[in-house]
């Protein structure tokens, strides 16, 4: 079965959006996902962002049961795959988890770029929107190496980048 994991800061904002927006995309999929979310310093059991899940629900997106989670290793040991956030995310999983280095890209990378996803929360929905679409984006277009490195394969990552 594919997995991954999506992680921001405090799992009520990003990480269920990614998650969210992922599960849709690959809801017609024959494959088998596990998509789930996390955060780095997880609200634990805090809702979504009230934008968020107003965002998600005008794309037929129900995030009204999600509930932010801390990660941790065991967490991260169940997944082929971790997709964070920011920069930041991306250092402190892999100093707290360093046998698990190589699971944990930016969300941007899926498209072989190394930027930040902004955080919204605080701003106005048209700020969630954004962040939606630029997620969206991100899903689409790198879809295709989420899916090589969601399944585990060795050498799906491209030349000079770090692979399972």
């Amino acid at each position: 079965m594919k997995s991954v994991l999506f992680v921001c800061s405090a799992n009520i904002c990003r990480s269920p959006m990614a998650m969210g927006l992922f599960q849709a995309h690959v809801a017609e999929s024959v494959e088998s996902w596990r998509v789930e979310s996390a955060g780095v310093w997880a609200l634990v059991d805090y809702a979504a962002a009230t934008n968020t899940r107003a965002v998600l629900a005008r794309r037929g997106v129900d995030l009204s049961a999600h509930r932010a989670r801390q990660i941790t290793v065991q967490m991260i040991e169940q997944f082929y795959l971790v997709l964070v956030m920011e920069r930041n995310h991306k250092e402190a999983l892999q100093a707290a988890f360093p046998q698990l280095a190589g699971r944990i890209y930016l969300l941007t990378e899926m498209v072989g770029r190394s930027t930040d996803i902004l955080d919204p929360m605080g701003g106005e929905v048209d700020e969630f929107e954004n962040t939606a679409r630029e997620i969206e984006d991100l899903i689409q277009r790198g879809f295709k190496r989420i899916q090589r490195l969601a399944a585990g394969e060795a050498g799906s990552a491209k030349a000079g980048e770090p692979g399972l």
